[in-house]
């Protein structure tokens, strides 16, 4: 098994001077070296051939003890030096100080095709920044975080993604719900992938405690080596790093509210400086649409992290990231101007992404059907995806009550008097307006399902596929994630995939309630 090892943040950046993986508070460094910690009997439960190959492997190369040793913290690569990162951030809008890899550790850099990966191990023990956890991971949240990312890169959504999934063969003693009933689960481990882990918190430690030396470093590194489109200098070159960064956020909001992914723990920490979907936690599916539903446990009293809030919570942490990259700017209109931008650019992309959705192209904003459709979308139980993918078959001769009926099984529970003459209503504007844009029915249905999935990992399924593994059983771990690979197209065989969240997942935990250790 030969590997490119190039690594670049681990030699360029400034490291830890104290070596021992100690709970402690590290200073001047962004990251500490540290070990990962060897697992009693390790076992490959799967393995994404995408990926494999995305880092210039072979799935041959997925079957020797070398990979099964290397990507579960057995053995480290020669020449490598792992270690964890350091960052702060804000949980909740309240700013915790030094959080860090608490489990994660990053091996090593690859670069294949001109494209650079970092490889991290999620679950592989303690590091100086685990503060009282194991730094361990349990195999129902490695198997939805290893699904989701190779399903999110699949919707087309700027993601981290993962490589393998592997049982530790260790228990390990975790309270699901946070209510007092901790019990030992299996042990598992992910190796995630992606260009980098930087998050707006690796900038906000060094902000709060003044260092602006490593601050500099550490955005100087990310523009080099993430960013080398930017070429101005001084002040300028870290305002134009924001403005990239405020892109890539909004890209990945609105693409987030497209699918109806809700990721459920929107802290700083949780922010990819990359515009990435980083750390799957508590994240769910919007099944039956609702801007105020988060899947978060502890987020349910305040539901900061709820569905209809992502947008503005990306605008709130993105002036968390300003402030830190102040110490370098000096100048606080220059930043201002830049946030300020944030609302219209992100409206303009989910309008945009809206008329996708609804098989819209003409420059018209079609503001007032959008709205009406989300305001009766919001007072009826019906399913998102379905929604949104039956409504494709409405052709322009229909009449309001010929469409409606292509979309009725997409509802939960029977419709009032209101809501049906709101339905009613909008499908009249609707066909009004994909009459007058006279577009093809078939040619805007085939548009509209490049946008709309008919296949998403709601909750419910991977909870099927956690219970199986309980047992032993990985096999559907296998089928989802090979469903989840084309989520636009038909694939008919698939059919009992397209099918409204059963009602026994309505309030099962692990379907509607994730705690942040899930």
């Amino acid at each position: 098994m030969k590997i490119n090892n190039k690594d670049t943040f681990n030699k360029e950046l400034p490291a830890d001077k104290n070596l021992e993986n100690t709970r402690r508070q590290v200073y001047n460094a962004c990251f500490s070296y540290v070990t990962p910690k060897k697992t009693a009997k390790p076992q490959l439960l799967h393995v994404s051939e995408e990926m494999l190959a995305n880092i210039g492997l072979s799935k041959g190369d997925s079957t020797s003890k070398e990979f099964l040793n290397l990507f579960t913290g057995n053995t480290v690569l020669e020449g490598t030096h792992p270690y964890a990162m350091c960052y702060g951030g804000h949980q909740f809008g309240n700013w915790a100080g030094q959080l860090g890899d608490g489990r994660a550790i990053n091996l090593f850099e690859v670069v294949h095709n001109d494209k650079r990966w970092t490889l991290q191990l999620k679950g592989a023990g303690e590091t100086p920044y685990s503060r009282r956890a194991d730094g361990l991971a349990v195999l129902r949240s490695s198997i939805r975080e290893h699904l989701c990312s190779e399903a999110m890169h699949h919707l087309g959504i700027p993601t981290t993604r993962s490589l393998s999934l592997s049982l530790t063969g260790d228990q390990v003693l975790r309270d699901i719900m946070y209510n007092g009933n901790a019990a030992y689960e299996k042990g598992a481990v992910v190796c995630r992938v992606a260009p980098s882990f930087i998050r707006f918190g690796n900038f906000e430690i060094f902000a709060a405690r003044e260092d602006k030396e490593t601050l500099q470093a550490l955005a100087d590194y990310t523009i080099k080596h993430f960013y080398p489109e930017i070429t101005s200098e001084g002040k300028q070159k870290y305002l134009d790093f924001l403005s990239s960064v405020r892109d890539n956020t909004i890209k990945m909001i609105v693409d987030w509210q497209r699918v109806g992914f809700v990721h459920g723990v929107m802290n700083t920490d949780n922010m990819s400086i990359l515009g990435l979907t980083i750390d799957y936690g508590p994240y769910g599916w919007l099944e039956d649409f609702d801007y105020e539903w988060t899947p978060n446990t502890t987020d349910a009293q305040h539901r900061r992290y709820r569905y209809g809030n992502q947008p503005y919570i990306g605008m709130w942490n993105l002036y968390k990231l300003a402030n830190a990259l102040y110490a370098l700017v000096e100048e606080v209109e220059p930043l201002q101007a830049i946030l300020e931008e944030y609302e219209k650019l992100y409206l303009q992309a989910y309008r945009t992404m809206m008329k996708q959705k609804l098989g819209l192209n003409t420059d018209e904003n079609y503001v007032s059907l959008i709205s009406e459709l989300e305001q009766t979308l919001q007072i009826t139980e019906i399913d998102y995806t379905i929604f949104f993918r039956n409504l494709s078959k409405v052709l322009s001769k229909d009449t309001s009550e010929e469409a409606f009926a292509k979309i009725k099984d997409a509802f939960y529970v029977t419709n009032t008097e209101e809501a049906l003459e709101k339905w009613n209503n909008w499908f009249t504007n609707y066909l009004t307006a994909i009459q007058k844009e006279d577009i093809d029915d078939a040619l805007r249905a085939e548009k509209m399902n490049l946008v709309n999935p008919k296949y998403v990992l709601r909750n419910y399924m991977a909870q099927l596929a956690i219970d199986d593994a309980d047992k032993g059983n990985y096999e559907l771990i296998k089928e989802l994630h090979e469903l989840l690979k084309e989520p636009y197209a038909e694939q008919p065989s698939q059919e009992k995939w397209f099918a409204k969240r059963p009602d026994w997942a309505k309030h099962k935990v692990g379907c509607s309630m994730l705690s942040c250790s899930s």
